[in-house]
C-alpha cells in the first residue's frame, strides 16, 4: 500500500509540475508579445515624430535580430529594436549570398507597378513578347532619345517597352508641358516619338494629373535619372542599355 501511495504521488506530483510549468509558461507569451508590440509603437512614434515622410506603418518587423525595417518605396534603413541607432545602405546575408537590402527594394518597385495598368502607360509591345520593362522617360533627356529611337531593336528582341513619362526638371516646367500634351494626343505612341524627334503633333486639353503619378512613382521606385529601367524582377537600371545588352540581362535574370 505505501509502495502504491508512493507511486501515486509521484504522479501526482509530476502532473502538478507540469500544470504549473504550462501555466507560467502561458503567462509569460502575453507579457513577451506586449513588450514586442509596445517597442515596436515606440519606435514607430519616434521616426513619425522626427521624419514626417514616413508613416508609422513603414516602420516593421524584419529578418534581422535586433533591428525594424523602415521600407518606403525603395527606401530601405534600419532601425535598432530601442530606438538609438539608425542605418541606411545595404545589408548582405553573407550564408546565403544575398543582398538583403536590395531584395526587400525590389519587392517594392515590383509592388508598386504591379497596382499599374497598362493602360495608365504609354506601351510599345512586339508581336512575340519575350519580356517586359518599365521605362521612366523624359522627353529631353538624350540617352531617352538614343533608346527610343532605338525601339524597334527592343521589338526585335521580343521585349516590351512600357513607358511612363517623369520629366525631370519636374511641374511646370517646359518638359513637363512635353509629357502633358504627349499624354493628351490623339495616338500617344506616335506623339511620344515625334516629341523626342522635336515634331509638331497633334494634342488637346485633357486630364493630364498622371504625368504627377508619373513623377511620383519615379520617385518612390529610387530612379536616379532617367532613363530608369525597371525589370520584371524589380530591379533598376539606371541609363541606357542597348536591345541586345538589355535582352542579355532579361535572359540571365533570376527571378
Amino acid at each position: 500500500m505505501n509502495k502504491l501511495n508512493s507511486v501515486c504521488g509521484i504522479k501526482l506530483i509530476s502532473k502538478l509540475n507540469i500544470t504549473f510549468l504550462l501555466f507560467f509558461l502561458f503567462l509569460s507569451l502575453p507579457v513577451i508579445s506586449y513588450a514586442d508590440e509596445s517597442n515596436l509603437k515606440m519606435v514607430k512614434d519616434k521616426i513619425a515624430n522626427l521624419f514626417p515622410d514616413i508613416n508609422k506603418e513603414d516602420v516593421l518587423e524584419s529578418s534581422i535580430d535586433g533591428w525594424y525595417i523602415i521600407q518606403k518605396g525603395a527606401l530601405v534603413a534600419y532601425i535598432s529594436h530601442d530606438g538609438r541607432y539608425l542605418f541606411q545602405g545595404d545589408v548582405f546575408d553573407i550564408d546565403n549570398q544575398i543582398n538583403v537590402s536590395e531584395e526587400n527594394r525590389n519587392a517594392a518597385r515590383r509592388a508598386i507597378l504591379s497596382t499599374y495598368s497598362e493602360e495608365s502607360m504609354i506601351v510599345f509591345t512586339p508581336e512575340k513578347k519575350h519580356h517586359s520593362v518599365s521605362i521612366f522617360t523624359d522627353i529631353d533627356c538624350s540617352f531617352c532619345r538614343r533608346l527610343h529611337n532605338q525601339i524597334e531593336d527592343y521589338m526585335s528582341q521580343g521585349i516590351e517597352i512600357r513607358y511612363l513619362l517623369y520629366p525631370r526638371t519636374g511641374p511646370d516646367t517646359l518638359s513637363w508641358t512635353k509629357a502633358q500634351e504627349v499624354w493628351c494626343s490623339d495616338n500617344r505612341n506616335s506623339a511620344l516619338t515625334l516629341a523626342k524627334l522635336d515634331q509638331k503633333f497633334n494634342t488637346y486639353d485633357c486630364d493630364s494629373s498622371i504625368i504627377q503619378t508619373h513623377y511620383k512613382m519615379g520617385q518612390d521606385v529610387g530612379l536616379r535619372g532617367t532613363p530608369a529601367i525597371v525589370l520584371e524582377d524589380g530591379s533598376l537600371i539606371s541609363g541606357y542599355l542597348s536591345a541586345l545588352d538589355l535582352s542579355k540581362i532579361l535572359s540571365t535574370e533570376i527571378r
